[in-house]
């Protein structure tokens, strides 16, 4: 029986055929479009209704298999399974993104990695390497917290450009960031947490995903030194979500005195900190300071993924735990999934041992340093009365607007000019004193289309009353 499903691709989009399939069947299941039970066209029949590869369904589907959207029997087809429970991975990407990005010239939006520089030669050397050399331990079933050598590779490298202290043993390789959020979720709430604190301004996609895990996000706010660990100490709870290296959005850094401060806490409240280094590789030396991790491994769960410095298509992230909650990560993991692409893994180890790693982030992290400028320049220019806060690196941008400046007339202001940007209050959970702003992402905008879009960012500045 040849099965019929509503689904299309967008040829003329940024995000892969296999991300836009993956993603407009999760939004069938979840707005209740696709039943449980609902039987759906074979990778084959779908790649020929859609005109696509049929890796690209293949690829869809696993993953959606993997977060538990769709269940596959042998001989009885692919349905859709019972409503994802926790175990399953929400996206942290917002479900509007791709359309809107399609009606507009500039996405200045976080979220966002700079898919066009993706070192696309380099990987497939790597992965060309890891297939012909792969034996029959290679092509099977890795172990669910990630290949031994992919495991031990990684290790040394995270313990080299981030002091990272951790052992390959205490080291597992996810399905990105967001599944390792999941798991650290769920162990919390397995070990009685039912809060979890968050910075505030902070990623609202990951507090959603933290309230959908069965967690209460906590708002701790942020200043010039990082996270309030002062509020925190009053806050009653017992772990934190937290970017100390390069807060996310303000680009703020946690202090020395407030670091020791948060792990004389941790260890007080018999709790955890996890860290979200998403965007270390891009900080300039002088603004790099070894991972907070290192001074506690015991502590503080280290998470880093590819999305940021690769693409989010490798689907490949990272968690350094202690030994002892560890073992609570891996019990979990086995329960949800068999792991990610042993191949992938091999490929990411290949990709660090030949120094590739290293190369792309330095040629990326000078790219970014003109980007930079090019923001500083044209602020000055265009958005006078603005102050750009943080230090001189990263990959957003947190533009302090005047404080008359009504930030939501703006965004939609520069939305007519084919701008699309984010306000401060977006990133906002319950701090309301913050001043306005912009929060202008440049990872994915090469310096010519940034100045251009600073520029139609400065139209709709005067507009509003700049």
């Amino acid at each position: 029986m040849s099965w019929q499903l509503a689904l299309t691709v967008d040829r003329d989009s940024r995000l892969p055929l296999a991300v836009q399939v993956r993603n407009s069947l999760r939004r069938l299941v979840e707005n209740g479009s696709l039943r449980p039970g609902t039987r759906i066209p074979s990778t084959r029949q779908l790649a020929h209704d859609l005109g696509v590869s049929r890796s690209v369904v293949v690829e869809a589907y696993e993953q959606l298999a993997a977060e538990g959207y769709l269940l596959t029997k042998h001989g009885s087809g692919t349905t859709i399974s019972e409503p994802p429970t926790s175990q399953a991975v929400p996206t942290l990407v917002s479900p509007d993104r791709d359309r809107e990005s399609t009606e507009a010239m500039w996405d200045l939006r976080t979220g966002t990695s700079d898919i066009a520089a993706f070192p696309r030669q380099e990987w497939i050397r790597c992965v060309t390497a890891v297939v012909n050399d792969a034996g029959r331990q290679e092509l099977s079933y890795a172990p669910p917290s990630g290949v031994p050598l992919a495991r031990h590779v990684l290790t040394g490298y995270l313990g080299r450009v981030r002091g990272v202290r951790t052992r390959p043993e205490d080291l597992m390789l996810t399905a990105g960031f967001a599944q390792g959020l999941a798991l650290i979720c769920k162990v919390l709430s397995d070990r009685g947490h039912r809060s979890l604190a968050v910075e505030d301004p902070g990623h609202p996609g990951e507090r959603e995903f933290i309230t959908s895990s069965g967690l209460h996000p906590v708002g701790v706010p942020v200043d010039q030194d990082g996270l309030r660990v002062d509020v925190l100490e009053r806050s009653g709870v017992r772990a934190v979500l937290m970017t100390p290296g390069n807060h996310f959005p303000t680009g703020s850094r946690l202090s020395r005195a407030r670091r020791e401060r948060l792990i004389a806490w941790a260890r007080t409240v018999d709790g955890y900190v996890l860290e979200d280094d998403f965007d270390s590789a891009f900080l300039h030396r002088s603004d790099r300071v070894p991972a907070l991790q290192s001074l506690a491994p015991d502590r503080v769960v280290y998470a880093g993924s590819a999305s940021k410095i690769l693409a989010p298509a490798l689907r490949l992230g990272w968690l350094a735990a202690p030994s002892e909650l560890m073992a609570s990560i891996e019990h979990v993991r086995a329960g949800w999934d068999i792991g990610c692409s042993g191949i992938e893994q091999l490929a990411l180890a290949r990709f660090i041992d030949t120094g590739a790693l290293d190369r792309h982030q330095r040629k990326m992290r000078t790219e970014f340093h003109k980007r930079r400028g090019v923001i500083r320049r044209q602020s000055a220019n265009h958005l006078p009365g603005t102050r750009l806060l943080g230090r001189d690196s990263g990959l957003q941008a947190y533009l302090q607007l005047p404080p008359h400046m009504d930030e939501q007339a703006l965004v939609r202001a520069a939305r007519t000019r084919s701008v699309l940007v984010r306000g401060g209050r977006f990133y906002t959970l319950a701090d309301t004193t913050r001043p306005p702003a912009l929060v202008v992402s440049y990872a994915a905008v090469n310096c010519t289309d940034l100045g251009r879009s600073l520029e139609a960012l400065g139209e709709a500045f005067r507009e509003v009353g700049g």
